[in-house]
């Protein structure tokens, strides 16, 4: 019987979530299964994958096959790194604390990865709400500011005219006073 490690659809329409099954090869795809081993859930960023590592490897070493997106699944939870590993003790070319060693090693990066893709996907988020924030608080403004022109240019059309009278008084006492400079 020829066992593979793949992918069952579920979820509604568009919006689909996966589950990482065990099932005979002949198997429909959201038919039978041997075993559940976790989800995948690519609508969230980063994607989600929950998948129980040791039953993985087990049934790697056991001669399950994954299809090529479980593969990558695996690949990026670190179970093929421990196969490879397990492997390698098997055969007698490093020990076990070496495998381990080296297996701690290789996760303590990825974590340190996987956060910086975290940290940096919540601080482009943070600052596309901060520049939306800003253009909205400008546009607020601007309207405020056209608001109080046209209340000020209404009250100054709703005042009456200021009297002209003393500007031309002043202008023959001018004349008065020009002619007396040239006598």
């Amino acid at each position: 019987m020829a066992v593979k490690i793949r992918l069952a659809r579920r979820g509604r329409k568009k919006m689909a979530i996966y589950d990482v099954v065990v099932a005979d090869a002949r198997a429909p795809r959201d038919g039978r299964f041997i075993e559940k081993l976790g989800t995948y859930n690519p609508n969230t960023d980063p994607a989600s994958i929950n998948i129980n590592n040791e039953r993985a490897l087990k049934w790697l070493l056991n001669g399950a096959q994954p299809t090529d997106t479980v593969k990558a699944m695996l690949s990026y939870r670190g179970v093929l790194l421990k196969k490879h590993l397990q492997i390698g003790v098997l055969k007698g070319a490093i020990s076990q604390e070496q495998a381990d060693a080296k297996f701690e090693a290789w996760k303590s990066s990825k974590e340190e990865s996987i956060g910086g893709k975290v940290d940096k996907l919540s601080k482009a988020k943070e600052e596309a709400r901060q520049k939306a924030f800003d253009a909205e608080a400008a546009k607020n403004q601007a309207r405020l500011d056209a608001i109080k022109k046209r209340e000020e240019e209404a009250i100054a059309a709703a005042a009456p005219p200021v009297a002209e009278a003393p500007a031309e008084e002043e202008t023959p006492a001018a004349s008065a006073e020009g002619e007396e400079t040239e006598a």
